[in-house]
């Protein structure tokens, strides 16, 4: 079946797709810099239609050759065109038709061939955030979903080459590859510290690169996304993990509440254990070396872009 719609999707590649809906902006990364944020005030605008999925990450890379070689992903996957097309059949007039997907900066070699390949005339935004403090929340998030073993300080110093967390926020060859690929006029650099000092400017400086009306005030007033860590490991490991423990309480509640409801009470109760990230030590160590690690990239980026990056310099 899955064969038969890799099929498919390039037939379609071949004929006239005047009739096709497809993405005029992507914002194209990175993690940990604000874009569910900016996801949800995009979707406030009337000219804009957003991918009901936050991140298709279908230009990251060519999920149909890996499927050819023999690759099988989870069902709700997007890895044909077709799937990825049809996240666009709800546009009916809006002016604006996008998706994000904050790794396709990540991946950006195989991510510039294949929006060249599907959209080839969209509007490029990446959003960048102080790599340090990037590498520290991304860090947090993988502690929260019980996914990361080794320590910050351990991946610094050891794994730095190897580690993603520390890896994504090395910004200059990406955004550099971007311009040569594209051409400084489809690619737009944004950065987070202007979405925290002003997220209405910010999203409204978006909209005008992405051709809706700018004067729309979209409601900013919910807080970004707030960086959390367990407050007892081994009990977010249960309610995070699957295992025995989770699948016997689930089966115990389905009869009594629906799976709206059982989610809502994990929610809760991961909510219960855990605490903000400004309640833990500060990272003194773990900054001093990534800023060490980051510092030539951020100076490279900065000529680059033509941004003063000098904040992102200091501890």
């Amino acid at each position: 079946m899955i064969l038969w719609l890799i099929n498919l999707s390039k037939l379609f590649r071949t004929m006239n797709n005047s009739d096709i809906k497809l993405p005029n902006f992507l914002i194209v990364g990175i993690q940990k810099a604000g874009t569910t944020s900016v996801y949800n005030y995009l979707k406030q605008h009337p000219e804009v239609y957003l991918s009901p999925v936050k991140e298709t990450d279908f230009l990251e890379k060519d999920w149909e050759k890996l499927i050819e070689q023999g690759h099988q992903f989870k069902p709700k996957k997007i890895v044909t065109f077709e799937q990825y097309k049809n996240l666009f059949k709800g546009v009916k007039n809006e002016i604006a038709i996008g998706e994000i997907s904050p790794n396709y900066l990540f991946h950006y070699k195989t991510s510039t061939e294949l929006i060249k390949r599907y959209v080839p005339n969209a509007k490029l935004i990446a959003i960048l955030r102080n790599p340090v403090e990037r590498a520290i929340s991304d860090y947090l998030m993988h502690v929260r979903e019980a996914q990361s073993n080794t320590s910050l300080k351990e991946q610094i110093q050891y794994k730095s080459d190897k580690s993603f967390v520390i890896i994504k926020g090395k910004y200059y060859q990406p955004v550099k590859h971007y311009f040569e690929h594209f051409g400084r006029e489809q690619v737009s650099i944004f950065l987070y510290d202007d979405l925290r000092k002003n997220s209405k400017k910010f999203i409204q400086d978006i909209y005008k690169i992405i051709g809706v009306d700018p004067d729309f005030e979209p409601d900013t007033s919910r807080k970004l996304q707030v960086a959390q860590v367990p407050k007892n490991q081994a009990v977010n490991n249960l309610l995070v993990r699957k295992n025995p423990i989770r699948s016997l309480s689930a089966n115990l509640l389905k009869p009594l509440l629906s799976e709206k409801k059982r989610q809502k009470l994990r929610s809760l109760l991961i909510g219960m254990n855990s605490k903000s990230k400004d309640e833990i030590d500060s990272f003194d160590e773990e900054k001093q070396l990534l800023l060490n690690l980051y510092h030539d990239d951020i100076l490279k980026l900065q000529d680059l872009i033509d941004r003063d990056l000098s904040p992102w310099l200091t501890i």
